[in-house]
């Protein structure tokens, strides 16, 4: 856990120094559409970040298999299996 304290300490400490410089942007440039768009994205940002501490999952271990991992063997897959289906995009194979 304390490796993903540390990514997201970084992460809130990279945000604030983007909050001040888009604040100095602001500043120089006025109220540009492409300024607020990014004064809006930051926000978001902003949120996402907060609300990622109060949820953060557990991290996972390196040796950890995941659930939705589906490992495909290399073996050649048994040609009937494809017997009746079309190439997407290339039409129909000739039916004999």
């Amino acid at each position: 856990m304390a490796s993903t304290t540390t990514e997201l300490a970084e992460f809130q400490r990279v945000l604030a120094q983007l909050k001040s410089s888009a604040g100095a942007l602001r500043q120089r440039y006025g109220d540009a559409a492409a300024l607020r768009r990014i004064h809006n994205d930051i926000e978001r940002l902003d949120i996402d970040a907060a609300e990622l501490v109060t949820e953060l999952p557990a991290p996972r271990r390196s040796d950890e298999t995941r659930d939705d991992v589906v490992i495909v063997p290399d073996t050649p897959y048994d040609s009937s299996l494809w017997q009746d289906a079309d190439d997407e995009g290339l039409g129909g194979h000739p039916r004999r």
